[in-house]
């Protein structure tokens, strides 16, 4: 006899949290670099190129400044020299108080919301798994917010933002995480209609021995989280910069629309893809381990739920 409601609910939330927490703790540092770049305070330096006048009447070379924006390496040798390693690793205390919960909250309502749209549309399409995507994200986002602002005020400098701003400087950046829904429905009905097909390629090669496809199970869903969480980011990316202007303490960034308009008028439209290289290879690894040791989790005890 299958399980009840409540113990599938909770075998998610207990597989959401752990994989939420394997790969938070092994992409911390490119977390930490990401935001970095993100950041309007240290987005730029000034590099001085010698320029030679003509013109001059001393014939003396004359300076000019230009504003270069540094890489990650720059970036993470900036953090090495001046703040040392364990600086990589700011924020991954509220990151792991907050990935445990998030993910876990988010997996369970997916799955729940799955099993309610299923009802409603037709059996797993996909317009059922972008339903259950949006829905769960809003969730999980409404829930977290403060966990994540004060993990990104870490990141940058060490603020306190109750003292600072009251309660309602917990939810700064919330429209932008809002807005950052329509990477999570990305990255699910990808990964969902790879995963689909990823099922039926193994049973037209099923074979007998079951731990052959166990693990090609494992790799081909780390190959799936990946490539949807790579098309997802590259959409939606720029919510996250937005989101990072948003939550720096003491800014002229208000709201969503205003902090576009202003990065957009003042720095261009590739302001919006600053540190999306970082992003990247820190998303895609976490982004496969979580959903990979996720599924493994509920595969290996799902019978024992039944």
């Amino acid at each position: 006899m299958a399980g009840g409601p409540q113990e599938n609910t909770l075998l998610h939330l207990f597989a959401g949290g752990c994989g939420g927490t394997v790969g938070a703790i092994f992409t911390c540092p490119l977390e930490v670099i990401k935001t970095r770049l993100q950041s309007s305070k240290l987005a730029f330096r000034t590099v001085y190129y010698p320029q030679v006048q003509l013109g001059t009447i001393s014939g003396e070379g004359m300076v000019r400044p230009t504003s270069v924006t540094p890489g990650l390496c720059s970036v993470l040798k900036s953090i090495l020299e001046k703040e040392g390693p364990r600086s990589l690793f700011r924020g991954l205390g509220p990151n792991l108080v907050g990935v445990a919960p998030s993910r876990a909250v988010y997996f369970a309502c997916y799955s729940k919301a799955k099993e309610r749209f299923n009802g409603i549309f037709v059996p797993n399409s996909n317009i059922v798994h972008i339903c259950s995507a949006g829905s769960a994200a809003f969730i999980t986002n409404s829930l977290m917010n403060p966990i994540w602002m004060v993990k990104t005020r870490m990141q940058l400098e060490r603020k306190y933002v109750y003292q600072m701003e009251g309660i309602r400087g917990f939810y700064r950046g919330l429209t932008a995480s809002y807005a950052g829904i329509s990477e999570t429905i990305i990255c699910f009905a990808i990964y969902e209609s790879l995963k689909k097909h990823l099922k039926e390629v193994q049973l037209l090669s099923s074979s007998p021995n079951g731990t052959e496809r166990s693990s090609t199970n494992f790799f081909g869903l780390m190959f799936a989280a990946a490539v949807s969480k790579g098309c997802a980011s590259c959409i939606a990316y720029p919510h996250e910069v937005i989101r990072t202007r948003l939550r720096e303490e003491g800014t002229k960034y208000k709201a969503f629309i205003q902090t576009a308009r202003l990065i957009a008028r003042e720095e261009g439209y590739l302001a919006f893809y600053r540190g999306l290289f970082a992003q990247l290879i820190r998303q895609i690894p976490n982004t496969a381990i979580v959903l990979s040791t996720y599924e493994l989790i509920v595969y290996l005890l799902e019978d024992r739920v039944k």
